[in-house]
């Protein structure tokens, strides 16, 4: 990988790293849809890694506040959801998925700022955690679907359950992606060049984000993100 390129990538995964420390998720939200323009093959696998990673680091704070039915459920639904998501990379040609990755990422960016009301039940929860599969397989990106119906929780509640779950949901994706032969050996070898700026973007976000205003921080990442997803549609 060029140093220019390499320095641009370790940058949206520091910003993504901060991001979802700070509000609970966006790592791959942030990242998912700029480092599709300056890396391709990081996404979704490396995106994975550190998805894993920042939630390890998070669930330590949090692990008191998990809700474990809720999880359960949805883990469930996952399992078919990988499944789609697997099928959709290997199927489809790679101008689709960017549309694709794109379009969920727009997604996300509706369910963060719309809230929409859902009941939260075995039905929604096992809906969600198939959507979640497609998502986070495809581009690591499996956090909205859960956080469209668990945004009602207290924002810790959130956070640890949302931390729990995607440590879970990413060993299954990384198993999935592995299965199907998308992992590589090079993938670990990039991640470790660039673990170091996903720990800094965590380590920061730990000292300042409390002093920040989160509501201006996510209108922010969200506005970064959904200009890059609306170039990979044009």
């Amino acid at each position: 990988m060029p140093p220019a390129t390499w320095a641009g990538c370790a940058a949206v995964l520091a910003l993504g790293a901060f991001v979802q420390r700070a509000t609970g998720f966006g790592l791959a939200v942030v990242g998912a849809p700029l480092l599709l323009m300056l890396e391709p093959r990081l996404v979704p696998v490396v995106l994975v890694l550190f998805g894993l990673t920042i939630s390890l680091l998070m669930v330590r704070h949090y692990w008191h506040e998990i809700r474990f039915d809720a999880i359960g459920v949805a883990l469930i639904g996952r399992l078919p959801g990988n499944a789609l998501g697997v099928w959709l990379l290997l199927a489809a040609p790679m101008v689709i998925l960017e549309k694709l990755i794109a379009a969920i990422v727009l997604f996300a960016v509706l369910v963060t700022l719309c809230r929409f009301k859902l009941p939260v039940n075995r039905i929604t929860l096992l809906m969600a955690g198939v959507l979640s599969g497609i998502f986070g397989t495809v581009a690591a990106i499996g956090g909205p679907p859960m956080v469209l119906l668990m945004h009602g929780f207290p924002p810790d509640r959130m956070r640890g359950s949302l931390a729990a779950f995607f440590i879970v949901t990413s060993l299954l994706t990384l198993a999935t992606l592995a299965i199907a032969e998308q992992v590589h050996l090079w993938h670990f070898q990039v991640a470790l060049t660039l673990l170091p700026a996903v720990l800094l973007g965590n380590l920061v976000a730990d000292k300042i984000a409390h002093r920040l205003d989160r509501r201006m921080l996510q209108y922010a990442s969200l506005g970064l993100c959904s200009a890059a997803a609306i170039a990979l549609l044009l």
